[in-house]
């Protein structure tokens, strides 16, 4: 699998910003590394262009026309390889050459119960979706139940993805197969309300994880009681008693108290789920919550989330520290899956140096990468603008990378806040 052609720009004219990704695009594909065939385009703007949506993704279209799958949200900002647009209008775009037999659009026109059906004249007869990348619209009633539905409807169960976000109107884009997918008929191909995004076949490899940026602050623990969202017991004891012991402070100091328990959070978990890991670090299935209010009565916390007895919990702190550090260590995760068992000395000296992008991407056989990062995250709470992509770029190197800043995060059947997903394509 050769590298997935990618481009990205800013400028007041949305037509010469799709200009200059085209030139990028262009250029690339005549790049023996890069793949001069692709097959599904991700376009992905910032809110500033929404006026124009319906125009760029025409001019996209008619550009390259080999390209009759896209898929693409809005975002108040957007991610790029080393980049990220906030505040100005911008556009990013990856072209992925996956085979037509192993993904399909979807759209609230084309749900994925369309989807599964072969496009007219297409190879596939049995298309079955794995996983899938997903934009949801924020608004959308009974959300976490769609996405749990949607996930159930995959082999693996895995969705990754973010809620479109942005100032006013929040449009997705859609629009596969040249109108061969039943149910997409003329669409124009620009969306608003509900899910959309791309399901992807089992010969799709995708390697994904999710970071909270947090640190636990106290082991994990049981709820023994609770009321919505008062935690009422922490393993038998009172929650306020449990949270002031953990953070080592007392009410009889309450300035103090208030500012170690404002940043503070709360790490919950179902249980048989993966909760607080044997290295420290919070598994996949933890949703992180805000502390809302005390209870100085009933001795409880009350946070942002309903809570059941039964469900494991630790407390966490959330910083610029512990968010570059968590980030970090998923893209060495993802790079350490990657890396072949045997590597040339340029590699392993590469590697052993810290210097993720002099090493050959194709020895760590990553095509390309879709990252969606929360949209109170960005570069300022990793210390500077823009430091946000540049630790993923140091960790993982020079991999084309598209995404948005979102108004919340998907991975698997959850829906997430506060996160940064990133998932990258690999060959076999």
């Amino acid at each position: 699998m050769k590298l997935f052609p990618s481009g990205h720009a800013t400028h007041p004219q949305w037509r010469t910003a799709a200009d200059l990704v085209l030139a990028q695009l262009r250029a690339q594909m005549t790049q023996p590394d890069y793949a001069s065939s692709p097959t599904l385009g991700l376009l992905y703007i910032t809110d500033l262009y929404v006026p124009h949506a319906q125009e760029i993704l025409e001019h996209l279209g008619a550009e390259l026309p080999e390209i009759t799958d896209w898929s693409g949200t809005t975002g108040i900002g957007i991610a790029a390889n080393n980049a990220e647009y906030f505040d100005e209008p911008a556009m990013t775009v990856m072209l992925c050459e996956l085979p037509s037999d192993q993904f399909r659009v979807f759209s609230g026109v084309a749900p994925l119960g369309n989807a599964e059906t072969p496009r007219a004249g297409g190879p596939n007869q049995h298309f079955q979706a794995h996983t899938a990348l997903v934009h949801a619209d924020p608004s959308t009633h009974e959300l976490p139940e769609l996405i749990g539905d949607l996930s159930a409807r995959t082999e693996t169960g895995y969705l990754f993805g973010g809620l479109s976000s942005g100032r006013g109107a929040t449009p997705q884009f859609a629009i596969g197969g040249n109108g061969n997918i039943r149910g997409h008929g003329a669409a124009s191909g620009v969306f608003w309300g509900g899910l959309s995004g791309v399901v992807f076949g089992k010969g799709v490899r995708l390697v994904s994880r999710v970071t909270q940026g947090c640190q636990p602050v106290s082991p994990e623990r049981q709820i023994t009681e609770a009321d919505g969202n008062l935690l009422l017991a922490i393993d038998g004891q009172p929650a306020l008693d449990v949270l002031l012991a953990d953070l080592q402070v007392s009410l009889d100091e309450p300035q103090e108290a208030i500012e170690a328990v404002r940043a503070t959070l709360v790490g919950l978990s179902s249980p048989g789920s993966e909760g607080l890991r044997r290295t420290g670090n919070l598994g996949a299935d933890v949703l992180v919550r805000h502390i809302i209010g005390l209870d100085p009565t009933r001795r409880g916390v009350a946070i942002a989330d309903q809570v059941e007895v039964g469900m494991r919990m630790t407390f966490v702190r959330r910083n610029a520290q512990a968010a570059r550090a968590d980030l970090m260590r998923i893209c060495a995760e993802i790079r350490e899956e990657l890396e072949p068992e045997e590597q040339t000395l340029e590699v392993a000296s590469a590697l052993a140096a810290g210097e993720a992008e002099a090493a050959p991407n194709l020895a760590r056989r990553m095509a390309g990468a879709v990252y969606v990062s929360c949209s109170g995250r960005g570069g300022p709470h990793f210390g500077a603008p823009g430091a946000e992509m540049q630790i993923v770029r140091h960790a993982l190197g020079d991999v084309p990378l598209v995404g948005f800043f979102a108004a919340g995060e998907i991975a698997r059947h959850h829906l997430y806040g506060y996160t940064g997903v990133l998932t990258v394509f690999v060959a076999d």
